[in-house]
C-alpha cells in the first residue's frame, strides 16, 4: 500500500463537467491544491484516469510528508497543524507518528476531515514547471502519473 499525493495542476477554465465533478470528489477545487489519498482505496484508479489532463500524482516518501503536514497541514479555523495538537486531538506522539500511521494506512486523512483538513494549498513550484502544463509526462509534459518523482514537485511547492 502506498499513500498518493495528487496535485491539481490545470485552472478552472474550459474543464468538462463529468471531469469537473470528479476533481470536486477528489477536493481539488482550485490550482495547487493538493490531497493524500491511500493507493487501494476503492475508485481511485478510475478517478485518476478520468482526471489525468488536469493533475499529476505519484507516491509520496516519509520525509515529504512531514515537512508537507509541517508545513501545509491545517486544522479547521485555519491554524496550522502542530505536535501539541495531533497529541490532544488524536493521541499520537505528533506529526511523525501521524505521517507513519497515514503511510502504513491505520489512518487516512479524508476521515479526519474535522480534525484535521484534507487538502493541502501549495505555491506554485519554484523555478516554475520544467516543461508543459497541458501536456503528459511522456510527451514532454508535467500532467499524469510521475511515481516517485512527484516529491521532489512537492518540495518546490511547500
Amino acid at each position: 500500500m502506498a499513500l498518493l499525493a495528487i496535485i491539481r495542476i490545470r485552472g478552472t477554465v474550459d474543464v468538462p463537467p463529468d471531469v469537473e465533478y470528479t476533481l470536486r470528489l477528489l477536493r481539488l477545487v482550485r490550482k495547487f491544491h493538493c490531497v493524500l489519498y491511500p493507493d487501494n482505496l476503492e475508485g481511485i484508479k478510475g478517478m485518476l484516469k478520468k482526471v489525468e489532463g488536469w493533475v499529476t500524482w505519484g507516491e509520496i516518501d516519509r520525509d515529504t510528508l512531514i515537512e508537507l503536514l509541517r508545513v501545509r497541514g491545517r486544522v479547521p479555523g485555519g491554524k496550522k497543524l502542530t505536535d501539541e495538537y495531533v497529541k490532544e486531538k488524536l493521541g499520537l506522539s505528533g506529526i511523525e507518528e501521524l505521517a507513519d500511521k497515514l503511510l502504513s494506512g491505520e489512518l487516512m486523512l479524508h476521515k479526519l476531515e474535522r480534525v484535521i483538513k484534507p487538502v493541502f494549498r501549495l505555491h506554485p513550484p519554484k523555478g516554475g514547471f520544467k516543461k508543459s502544463a497541458k501536456k503528459p509526462i511522456g510527451s514532454d509534459g508535467e500532467l499524469g502519473y510521475r511515481g516517485a518523482k512527484i516529491n521532489e514537485l512537492l518540495r518546490r511547492m511547500i
